[in-house]
């Protein structure tokens, strides 16, 4: 799917009827209106689940199916939150709060797997009690109705929550959308086995009332461990460093960018800083112009809060572009995911400083130390009279600067 809401069709036609300028998701209060309409159809359909499938687990004395229809109520109370949570996140910055309120996505997801994981566990408890102590199952119609429609039911939000939570980028959504999948394998799973203990003898009812609550835990956990990670501070996604970089390499006047740093402060909360090089014998006033261009244009564009450092390199000299060659090669022939930058040379009169920048990935095994001074050692080699300064970075972002193509 590429995100985008179906032009034709009946999420097209509730779109349409409930969201105004119902494209224009880069606005606060449309991706609150999407937020609203979810958690509106989860809420809905959750508690119809519960009640029917609890009737229903009641009438059959099947664990199972009361197991599942407690999972709906869980549901039906993460819905709740989602929709709170929409409508808190959406509010402006303040004084308290200068980024925003996105991040209350995170914790209301965190929330939501915390709530799961909390039904999950009691259900365990009464599916070992139904092993442990087994009783008869009955299969009725009814039963059989209301599990077929459970399932085309969370099918049907899986895709709406799974639709929305793409075009409008929530976690909040994919998390929801998530717990929908788990859902439809575990009715299905309930649905097998009362079919079976009815049609066969064989008491599985109990076990699959385990098999239920561990699907159940594991969808709660796997949402608890990535919004733990966004709190914390994820890595950017390779999809935002491209975006990024390929804007402000498509400039002309731009020579590279490093020192790429993406701060996330929920969807639409988006903040990056980064070092531009630039001919060092450009106008400084023209260069700066440029700077503003691209801080100003990335924000319209993509709604990236950018902040640019300018970094003026030599490109002229014939000495200094030897040298740096040499000492991009020197660096990647100790570590490939090296990289050199803010590459500079101070001239004196008995000596001259050479000084730069080497970006080091985290995967790089070597120490900083070793890194130094290999690279030291190798320059040495070739002019005893360079004293080499040398910084090492830390790549905040999972590829190297980049050189634009001109």
């Amino acid at each position: 799917m590429d995100g985008k809401i179906p032009e034709k069709g009946f999420l097209c036609f509730i779109t349409r009827l409930f969201i105004k300028n119902h494209d224009g998701v880069t606005n606060r209060n449309v991706r609150k209106q999407y937020g609203t309409l979810a958690g509106m159809a989860g809420i809905a359909v959750n508690l119809l689940l519960f009640i029917f499938k609890f009737i229903a687990g009641i009438l059959s004395g099947s664990i199972a199916v009361v197991s599942d229809a407690f999972n709906n109520l869980s549901d039906a109370a993460s819905s709740v939150i989602s929709f709170i949570s929409f409508k808190i996140s959406s509010k402006p910055a303040d004084r308290e709060h200068p980024f925003g309120h996105a991040r209350i996505e995170y914790i209301s997801s965190s929330l939501v797997a915390v709530i799961i994981l909390f039904i999950g566990i009691e259900l365990l408890k009464n599916s070992i009690g139904k092993i442990i102590n087994p009783g008869t199952v009955v299969l009725s119609t009814l039963t059989v109705i209301i599990l077929g429609l459970s399932i085309v039911l969370k099918l049907w939000l899986y895709f709406l929550n799974k639709r929305i939570g793409k075009y409008i980028n929530s976690y909040l959504m994919h998390a929801t959308a998530a717990d929908n999948l788990s859902d439809v394998f575990a009715t299905s799973a309930v649905l097998v086995s009362v079919a079976t203990e009815q049609f066969t003898g064989i008491g599985i009812d109990g076990y699959m009332g385990v098999i239920v609550s561990g699907v159940i835990m594991l969808s709660g956990i796997k949402i608890l461990k990535e919004m733990m990670d966004s709190i914390i501070g994820r890595a950017p996604s390779k999809e935002i460093i491209s975006l990024i970089e390929n804007y402000i390499l498509k400039y002309d006047g731009v020579l590279g960018i490093h020192d790429l740093v993406v701060h996330d402060y929920g969807p639409l909360h988006c903040f990056a800083s980064a070092h531009v090089e630039v001919d060092a014998n450009e106008d400084l006033l023209k260069s700066h112009d440029l700077i503003d261009h691209i801080e100003r244009d990335i924000s319209i564009d993509h709604g990236i809060h950018l902040v640019i450092h300018l970094d003026p390199i030599v490109t002229d000299d014939p000495y200094v572009n030897e040298l740096r060659e040499k000492t991009e090669r020197i660096v990647k022939e100790i570590d490939a995911s090296l990289s050199v930058h803010d590459f500079r040379i101070i001239k004196g009169s008995t000596h001259n400083n050479l000084i730069f920048d080497v970006l080091m990935p985290y995967y790089c095994k070597l120490s900083e130390k070793e890194i130094e001074e290999r690279i030291i050692e190798k320059i040495s080699e070739i002019d005893k009279t360079l004293f080499v300064v040398v910084t090492i970075d830390k790549s905040f972002v999972s590829t190297p600067n980049q050189k634009a193509v001109k």
